[in-house]
């Protein structure tokens, strides 16, 4: 089970005291590699707080955290009542339960009086914020690599610019860097190996968005072009299901994957319509066969070697897509396409039998309608797509609110084992849209402000072969959850049971297998400005054998007044294998924050610390290190260290105006 208590009152004083507070709210996916993305956007929704008085539909549901039924009764609170007055009139949202209300404090804000369309171009350059971050890791210890193999620099670091304004005007350039990858040298020959650079200009007319530069795009429920930024936890994705209409948004993440480079705009010539268009040409990453096509599609970024680097933007995608949107009185119906083109064929091997049906060829093409109804107590939604050869993917839900204290959310999804969609990305227990079909089922009861119960359970069953599959499968997923503020403390309690099968040694049959994933943890705020958590996790696998593993963290946060905060944590771990590994959130510098993969035997540390001089400059150093019990290197191949600690520096500053 997992266990937790935590404060969460607002500590305004705390840089990104949001952290914690949705770190106990949402029973994230630790392993989800999505969550680098979603805590980005996050961070800037946080720096860029909306006016709640004036925020649309849209501007609430891009938070992620908030269900359908809670953005519904909020825009329903400010049609019939006004503007508020007091952020204390959040109490008023009876779907808004304590935690959710503090969690939301920290990304709206409140102005007398709602805007008078869109500013001049003059108050925009006056009043707009200017947002500069600049950051590096050091290593202490080096990796064969280093010395041999990479062709860079052993440090990690990146820079952020961004200019905005509102929700009206945003621009800006990320510049990113792994250890290893040559700077101003080799195929970088302009400085850093990844950029993103963006302008976005929102409501202007009957301009709802325009984007030039790198951005993401999600249609209806993703089923045909998703957006990784949201994919926040199971439960939370089974609740935002609801939120079907066309999105499009900045890429500002050093994440090299699921973004689109070029141009896209959505228009709005009536209230009830929105019609989107965008075009793309980028740049992947692929390993060829020996006849020049792709074999695999790769999107981990690294440039490091010399075969990594043969391997760069060596294959280029066009993609371009069309959606039309009607959405009045709580009805939403839509229509998207999107199309893509490969400048190399896609030829993975598909002898093998888990990836006879992976996507092959250089041309794809996919359609699809999204329809809902929703209200402040139903949300009825919904995505079915075909591709070019018409094969299907579907998904479906609802949302019920039978009370002030009980919701329950069902979801259904089916998509063919012969379905295929490149830039796909919804709701699966696998991680794609394709070769699944399953059943979701959450509840969700909150008998008082100070307790809440949520349980899901979701079922799935895979047609055809996968990895370590040789034959049609099922799964299933158990969460259960409860939630309970007593005083200064919040007491929450989860266990997560999860059941799967894979081949046995001799692949005559399967083999089924469980993994229970437990955490104890005691969060006290000892005084405003000072925080205390004891955390323990635990895990307990039967995949090769019965194996455990076990970890127990302590951390302390003080804010002293002086605009001054520090961080302290230290990890013990100990798990009999990879299979019994655990992860453990970690706090980091602004845009970079991690879930920790623990295995082996060992210990982790760290020390942050934030100084805020004057109102413009933020300084955060960090200093971590990891030392293991149980060997004397770390890693494999180049990145392999000989020495059995691992001690890193980050040093991050930020410049606000």
């Amino acid at each position: 089970m997992l266990l937790t208590i935590s404060c969460l009152q607002a500590t305004p004083q705390t840089v990104n005291a949001w952290e914690d507070q949705l770190r106990d709210l949402i029973s994230t996916d630790e392993e989800a590699a999505s969550w680098d993305d979603c805590y980005e956007r996050l961070c800037e929704a946080a720096q860029n707080p909306i006016d709640l008085n004036s925020a649309t539909r849209e501007d609430l549901e891009q938070l992620g955290f908030l269900t359908p039924q809670q953005v519904e009764e909020i825009c329903e609170y400010l049609y019939y009542y006004g503007p508020m007055k007091s952020l204390a009139e959040l109490m008023m949202i009876s779907s808004l339960d304590y935690y959710y209300r503090v969690l939301l404090l920290n990304f709206v804000y409140l102005k007398p009086e709602k805007p008078k369309g869109f500013p001049s171009w003059r108050t925009i350059m006056k009043y707009g914020k200017n947002e500069l971050i600049a950051q590096a890791t050091v290593p202490f210890y080096r990796r064969e690599g280093d010395d041999e193999g990479y062709h860079g620099e052993p440090y990690r670091h990146f820079m952020r610019y961004q200019f905005s304004y509102s929700h009206y005007v945003k621009a800006g350039i990320v510049g990113a860097q792994d250890a290893g990858e040559p700077f101003f040298a080799n195929k970088n020959h302009l400085g850093y190996d990844y950029y993103s650079a963006y302008v976005q200009i929102q409501r202007l007319g009957i301009i709802k968005s325009a984007i030039v530069g790198k951005y993401r795009v999600r249609e209806g429920l993703g089923l045909i072009a998703g957006d990784a930024s949201y994919m926040l936890s199971k439960s939370a994705n089974a609740t935002q299901a609801g939120r079907n209409t066309a999105e499009l948004r900045t890429h500002s993440s050093r994440s090299t994957a699921h973004y689109l480079q070029g141009a896209a705009i959505s228009l709005q010539p009536l209230p009830a319509i929105t019609l989107t268009a965008y075009a793309s040409y980028r740049p992947l990453d692929a390993t060829l066969n020996d006849d020049g096509t792709a074999a695999t599609i790769l999107t981990s970024g690294y440039h490091r070697t010399t075969s990594e680097l043969s391997k760069k933007n060596n294959t280029h995608q066009t993609t371009g897509g069309l959606s039309a949107h009607y959405n009045k009185d709580g009805l939403h119906i839509g229509l998207n396409g999107i199309a893509t083109h490969l400048d190399r064929p896609l030829q993975p091997n598909t002898n093998t039998l888990y990836r006879r049906y992976y996507a092959t060829g250089s041309r794809y093409l996919n359609m699809s309608a999204d329809y809902g109804y929703r209200d402040h107590r139903l949300t009825i939604a919904g995505e079915t797509a075909v591709d070019r050869d018409g094969h299907m993917a579907t998904i479906n839900t609802v949302g019920l609110n039978l009370n002030h204290t009980i919701a329950i959310t069902a979801l259904q999804r089916y998509y063919s084992y012969r379905y295929h969609s490149l830039h796909a990305m919804s709701f699966s227990d696998a991680g794609h849209v394709q070769n699944e079909s399953g059943l979701y089922v959450g509840v969700t009861w909150t008998p008082s402000q100070q307790t809440s119960l949520s349980a899901y359970a979701d079922y799935a069953y895979f047609p055809w072969a996968r990895y370590q599959v040789s034959q049609s499968s099922h799964s299933s997923d158990h969460l259960l959850a409860l939630t309970h503020r007593a005083g200064p403390c919040t007491w929450n309690l989860r266990y997560r049971l999860r059941l799967r099968q894979k081949d046995n040694d001799t692949k005559t049959a399967l083999h089924d297998y469980s993994d229970h994933r437990m955490r104890l943890s005691l969060a006290y705020a000892a005084s405003k400005s000072l925080t205390l958590r004891t955390q323990a996790d635990a895990d307990i696998t039967t995949k090769s054998g019965t194996e455990h593993g076990i970890a127990v963290s302590e951390t302390a946060t003080y804010a002293h007044k002086n605009n001054a905060q520090m961080s302290m944590a230290v990890t013990y771990f100990n798990t009999d294998s990879f299979e019994s590994r655990l992860y453990i959130y970690e706090r980091g510098p602004l845009y970079t924050s991690t879930f920790r993969q623990y295995s082996g035997h060992g210990a982790r540390a760290f020390l942050m610390m934030r100084k805020q001089w004057g109102s413009s400059l933020l300084i955060t150093a960090k200093l971590g290190t990891t030392r293991y019990f149980d060997r004397k290197s770390i890693g494999t191949g180049l990145a392999k260290t000989d020495t059995s600690t691992l001690t890193d520096l980050d040093l991050q500053l930020c410049w606000r105006l």
